[in-house]
């Protein structure tokens, strides 16, 4: 285990919940440390259900290929929580290094004295502390759950607000009505700040339209406002600013065109006056891992060498569903069985996210997630995707469930989809070699 590991672990003490929504906490943190936040280059701050690590990761490619140094923080990571901090520098950023990390998580914890704090609180702290000490131009600031209590929401005058598509996730902590979640997701709405919202449905619309009322937010609506769509195998975005016609996204996925969408509306909507060569860049160069990522080489892959090998870490029903859509392009541009290896969590809804692939996947290897302790049996997730209409059967792990399907010498070489997790996720990218970077 190495020293940030160490301190990590040892920092889940501090709180008897892993979460526990409150600002209070956090303030009273920043202040102790010196209110880094408000040290901070120009911050984009990003909340949403589903598509908002996505849309960080377009704007991230599109600002350096403008030539921006770009601060990014965003969770969960896959394989090392590192992942979490990227520093931005001349010519691409880099994950934050062992050292840096392990001093500032010391320093903040110090500082803390061992009051009462979310492992998520003080490592935010550390990650602004972080960001203050090295110069960039811009940082994207991804909310960690919700919006209104997150400890990300300390930033008092953004750039820019963003919010992605709002479904039902995480009802334990924001509550069980899209309503109820839209309106945390729009407590990240600043007075008088652009606020980029991406198509909604019209309940989660009608509630963030409520609160940026009372904040006084000036928000810039997909669908009346700004508009993407695809148009001869290209994204076509259009705003009061004009008409951009660029490639499509790299990342696959109907999905990705309004992510894409949301990222360049809300660099113009931030005045940081991009030229069109800087989208065209950054929407070819985009990468954002698992999610939809294709595994074409590595350890796992070496079991199904004729097969495809996809990876998603999407995990509720809104995520099935353009999941689902995403593997039905696939199919009818190039017909393959589909055949799925799944691992959920008990806090997700199986059914819900399962039901999309009925009549499209052949079979579903349910698996347990590696050293999750919410996760779900193999056992009682083949029964929650048999109620959703699949035919599944229960794996000891992914490289089982990847035997297994060798062993049906299915023709053609099949489509495997390995979802359910961003924890199964991170586990096949660490067993396949092949962690972010």
């Amino acid at each position: 285990m190495n020293r940030s590991s160490a301190i990590l672990e040892r920092l889940t003490t501090l709180h008897p919940k892993e979460i526990d929504l409150s600002l209070e906490r956090v303030e009273r943190l920043m202040a102790d440390v010196g209110h880094p936040e408000r040290r901070l280059p120009p911050v984009i701050h990003v909340a949403g259900t589903n598509g908002k690590g996505s849309t960080t990761a377009f704007m991230r490619a599109m600002l350096e290929a403008a030539g921006n140094r770009v601060h990014v923080y965003t969770s969960p990571h896959l394989v090392r929580f590192h992942e979490r901090i990227r520093i931005g520098a001349e010519g691409g950023g880099h994950f934050v290094n062992e050292a840096e990390l392990a001093d500032a998580l010391v320093a903040v914890e110090r500082i803390n004295d061992g009051r009462p704090i979310t492992q998520f609180e003080i490592t935010t702290a550390a990650a602004f502390q972080i960001f203050a000490q090295h110069p960039a131009d811009v940082v994207l600031l991804e909310v960690g759950l919700g919006g209104r209590l997150d400890a990300t929401n300390v930033i008092a005058a953004p750039l820019a607000t963003v919010i992605t598509a709002v479904s039902l996730d995480h009802e334990k902590f924001l509550g069980g009505t899209i309503t109820g979640i839209a309106h945390e997701k729009a407590g990240i709405l600043k007075r008088g700040r652009p606020a980029v919202i991406a198509p909604q449905s019209a309940e989660a619309l009608a509630e963030i339209e409520r609160e940026a009322g009372r904040v006084r937010a000036d928000l810039f609506e997909a669908n009346r406002d700004w508009q993407v769509y695809p148009e001869s195998g290209r994204l076509t975005y259009q705003d009061e600013d004009g008409l951009l016609d660029l490639p499509a996204p790299r990342l696959p996925g109907r999905h990705q065109f309004i992510n894409a969408g949301t990222a360049v509306a809300t660099l113009r909507r931030a005045r940081l006056n991009l030229s069109r060569a800087a989208f065209e860049t950054g929407l070819m160069t985009v990468e954002w891992p698992a999610r939809l990522q294709s595994l074409s080489n590595g350890a796992l892959f070496t079991r199904l060498p004729r097969a495809e090998i996809w990876l998603d870490g999407g995990h509720n029903p809104a995520a099935g569903q353009v999941i689902a859509e995403a593997m039905a392009d696939l199919e009818e541009r190039a017909p393959k069985p589909l055949v799925m290896i799944s691992g959920m969590l008990t806090t997700k809804d199986p059914v819900g996210f399962f039901r999309p692939f009925a009549g499209l996947a052949r079979r579903v290897y349910t698996v347990p997630v590696p050293g999750a302790p919410a996760s779900r049996t193999a056992e009682d997730l083949a029964a929650a995707a048999t109620t959703a209409g699949l035919d599944a059967r229960p794996a000891a792990d992914v490289s089982a469930a990847l035997d297994a399907i060798a062993a049906e010498g299915i023709t053609p070489p099949p489509r495997v989809l390995i979802c359910g997790s961003l924890y199964l996720a991170g586990a096949v990218l660490a067993a396949n070699g092949t962690p972010p970077r």
